[in-house]
């Protein structure tokens, strides 16, 4: 039997408030509160509490034949804890079904695989930790990183910390002519598996939903069906990724995206041959057919399934620099404050706010940004930056001070 495999990235970003060059060395506290709980009650209200009360209807009603994956940022579970407990308590229940896998990643949804090494591990294992303590001891097995960014470097970094398979992007440049719904591995590590998302059916679904201009508009349950029975009886495995945003936020409910949800499974399993699965259960099951070489990182982002969203330009690349040439200070001070605000700093929204993209992928940058331009962005980030420089000075000579 071939299977669906259905994964979800929950995050919310910590944003920064309105910083100016006159708060730097007077305001040492940077985000947003007011904003950010008001947009985590907004989504918990429009997505994540009617979704996660369909899924576990869903779980429930076929017996543990539907299942589904998520991974959720450290910056999403702190504020779930803060603004958002109602709904931490529903992702628990689902978790607490078995058949809800949760994937590791960066604590902060940061980019730091593509910096440092070290500071990579940390947050990861962070996040694990944070994971283990909300979700009953629950250990990830399989990884994904921010924005499904991925490298054979990449993969070799997160081979060595013990992950047995890691998610990504089944990028046109990197494929080719294959397809995206085999198991492959990666070209440095074998040992880690690689799943890589069928971009075309998951964006039909994410982005293409509620477009009344797409050809193919309106998606129902019966054509979704009629697309997936035709693949090759040889491709073991549909990887349909997505934010889970798509439901009730990006998607509106109006658009008739929960009863499309509500009403696949039961299609998919009885009128085709897919069953679903949890990327474990795919990769314990399902071979490897060859390595993937990715050279160069990839991600789920953007027509070019690059890094350009958030670096490439110069804005992006001096805010990146500059933050990352304060990684070896601040872990050496060990200070739970400036840990804090180094991890939500290293959030990689703060760069997808400074993106100067325009033409296809402009008006999906300027929808997520709470920034009038990318300019704005950086200047409001960099003037954080500056007095988290001076936070660190200061901590630095109190230490000195000790005897």
């Amino acid at each position: 039997m071939r299977t669906i495999c259905f994964y979800f990235q929950v995050h919310q970003p910590y944003r920064l408030k309105p910083y100016r060059f006159f708060d730097i060395g007077d305001d040492h506290y940077y985000w947003d509160d007011f904003l950010n709980r008001n947009v985590m009650r907004r989504v918990a209200q429009k997505c994540y509490l009617p979704m996660n009360a369909i899924l576990l209807e869903l779980i429930e009603k076929h017996q543990g034949a539907f299942k589904v994956t998520f991974s959720f940022s450290g910056t999403y579970l702190d504020q779930l804890e803060a603004y958002a407990p109602d709904v931490l308590e529903s992702f628990q229940r689902l978790v607490a079904t078995g058949h809800v896998e949760v994937l590791s990643e960066t604590y902060g949804h940061s980019l730091a695989a593509l910096k440092s090494k070290e500071e990579f591990a940390r947050m990861v294992n962070q996040h694990k930790e944070k994971i283990q303590r909300l979700f009953n001891g629950y250990t990830p097995k399989v990884f994904r990183n921010t924005e499904l960014i991925y490298s054979d470097q990449i993969g070799e970094m997160v081979a060595d910390m013990g992950y047995k398979g890691i998610l990504t992007e089944g990028a046109k440049h990197v494929l080719g002519w294959k397809s995206p719904n085999y198991v492959y591995q990666n070209s440095i590590k074998p040992e880690l598996k690689v799943l890589l998302k069928n971009f075309l059916l998951s964006d039909d679904i994410a982005f293409r939903f509620s477009n009344k201009t797409w050809k193919d508009y309106p998606l129902t349950v019966e054509k979704f069906i009629s697309w997936i029975k035709p693949i090759p009886a040889s491709e073991p495995v549909l990887n349909l990724f997505m934010d889970y945003e798509t439901f009730g936020e990006h998607q509106w409910k109006e658009t008739g995206i929960f009863e499309f949800m509500r009403a696949l499974p039961e299609a998919v399993l009885s009128q085709t041959d897919y069953g679903f699965s949890t990327p474990s259960e795919v990769l314990s099951q399902v071979e490897p057919v060859s390595a993937i070489h990715v050279p160069y990182p990839i991600s789920w982002a953007d027509e070019e399934r690059d890094l350009t969203a958030w670096l490439g330009n110069d804005l992006q690349d001096e805010a990146f620099d500059r933050l990352y040439e304060l990684e070896k200070i601040v872990r050496k001070l060990d200070d739970p404050d400036l840990i804090r605000d180094w991890n939500y700093l290293q959030t990689s929204d703060h760069f997808y706010y400074m993106c100067t993209k325009f033409f296809s992928d402009g008006d999906i940058h300027s929808y997520f940004s709470p920034y009038d331009t990318p300019y704005d962005a950086f200047i409001n980030y960099m003037n954080v930056l500056s007095d988290f420089v001076l936070r660190i000075k200061e901590k630095q000579k109190e230490l000195e001070l000790i005897p």
